[in-house]
């Protein structure tokens, strides 16, 4: 019988904390959730991600490479380069560029109020809701949205009465 050698591999360090586009990671989660911690990436787009870049989901981000990391990062920078379908998109027909794009990072927060104060300017229905903190999106208002102003009768303060001489 022939003796089978046990080739060793070198055992790769789990690194406890790993930044991808801004976001820190615990090293121990896998790789599929932890994608979707960055802001702008969701369930499907995390799954896209690991077909597209060959990843395993369920493998630890702790273990990925330098390589790894800068072929994800490359994947959410440019999408459309990488092969993700346009629908998987968070903004079709940016008002400036005019193409279907993904914001992901810190970016998407900012672009979002940059939206909602572009909708004031131009003084839109849903800028003037926005405007005034009301609902935008059509709900109704009778018993809900009432936090921040006073709801009722205002009544007069009292004055002290006088005593009669």
């Amino acid at each position: 019988m022939e003796k089978i050698q046990n080739q060793k591999q070198p055992k790769q360090e789990l690194r406890g904390i790993v930044r991808i586009l801004g976001s820190d990671m615990k090293g121990e989660r896998n790789l599929y959730v932890s994608l979707q911690g960055i802001k702008g990436v969701g369930a499907n787009l995390a799954n896209a991600i690991c077909k597209i870049g060959s990843f395993e989901r369920n493998k630890k981000v702790g273990t990925l490479t330098d390589q790894d990391i800068k072929k994800i990062e490359e994947i959410l920078k440019d999408p459309t380069k990488a092969g993700i379908p346009e629908w998987m998109f968070n903004r079709k027909k940016d008002p400036e560029s005019g193409k279907n794009i993904h914001i992901t990072g810190p970016d998407l927060p900012f672009t979002h109020q940059q939206d909602i104060k572009a909708e004031i300017r131009l003084k839109s229905y849903k800028g003037v809701r926005h405007m005034l903190g009301q609902p935008v999106r059509g709900q109704r208002t009778r018993s809900s949205f009432r936090k921040g102003r006073s709801v009722g009768v205002v009544r007069k303060k009292q004055q002290p009465t006088k005593k009669k001489e």
